[in-house]
């Protein structure tokens, strides 16, 4: 669910009686691998029990709603966005007054004791600036607490702001690739789109006013449409929102050199967010993604 929403309700979150919801999204990204000489066909974090995953969540302050997967990847929709398990990455995405980077130290401890991985290879972690910062809950109130904390677990890591902090800006925090280890990284690409000021008539459909289900509203609203070939796990908010993920079925015809993974995951409440995930090489590949989304 992303959007800076207002929804007006019996019990008032300020002096106006409208509880106002942050639709700025976290994204806390993270590729592990090892120290170790052997094999990494054992070493997965999907091999983290489903229920470790829960607790942890708790600690982020939402929860799973649904859970989808293919061969690469495990997606779950959560109560404030999304999260992805792939055999090293997790991609935790999240949004409202959630604390996702609260959880760092016990997510390395679960990686280090279920999957074999005991090293993060890289790090990214950003959002936008907020609406009302001064609702968020520490470390995420500013995004100089944010950086310090990371820097706690990350000794090179750096951090950016891309815009005016004045008005709309993106912040970044990553890894210093030149004093990192020169491990070989995955093929990797990411499409991130935020979309303000859409159609008032079009954004009603993600409303209950207007569809009785998520599966209703994927249809009217050409989602499903998008990427042909899609497993798509969706759900329709209270009173309106609404969140997708969706994962490529094995063997896709249509983009056989997607070999892994199309998590798409898709944020409704006014504005929208899309980010879908591409793990291949390929600048036809690419371009292909890339206009059909557009």
């Amino acid at each position: 669910m992303a959007a800076n929403t207002e929804i007006r309700t019996g019990s008032p979150a300020d002096h106006s009686g409208v509880q106002f919801f942050e639709g700025v999204e976290k994204l806390l990204e993270i590729w592990f691998t090892s120290t170790e000489d052997g094999s990494d066909k054992q070493r997965d974090l999907r091999n983290i029990p489903r229920q470790k995953w829960e607790n942890l969540l708790k600690i982020v302050r939402c929860e799973i709603i649904s859970f989808c997967q293919n061969d690469q990847v495990d997606a779950y929709v959560l109560s404030e966005s999304s999260m992805f398990v792939s055999k090293r990455r997790l991609i935790l995405k999240t949004c409202g007054t959630t604390t996702p980077l609260q959880c760092l130290e016990p997510l390395l401890s679960l990686v280090e004791q279920y999957t074999g991985f005991d090293e993060v290879e890289d790090v990214f972690y950003s959002r936008k600036n907020y609406k009302r910062p001064e609702l968020q809950i520490s470390p995420h109130q500013a995004f100089e607490e944010e950086v310090a904390l990371l820097d706690t677990f990350f000794e090179d890591g750096e951090a950016y702001c891309l815009g005016s902090v004045d008005t709309d800006c993106w912040y970044l925090y990553t890894l210093n690739k030149e004093k990192c280890s020169q491990t070989k990284s995955d093929p990797d690409q990411t499409l991130e789109i935020l979309m303000t000021h859409l159609d008032s008539e079009v954004m009603s459909i993600f409303t209950r006013d207007v569809c009785s289900s998520a599966a209703e509203a994927t249809v009217k609203s050409g989602i499903e449409k998008l990427i042909p070939n899609m497993v798509i796990d969706d759900f329709l908010f209270e009173p309106c929102g609404y969140s997708m993920n969706g994962v490529m079925k094995s063997g896709t015809p249509e983009l056989p050199e997607v070999s892994i993974i199309y998590p798409v995951v898709i944020h409704v409440c006014k504005p929208t967010s899309f980010e879908g995930m591409l793990h291949d090489n390929s600048h036809n590949t690419r371009a292909r993604f890339f206009l059909r989304v557009v």
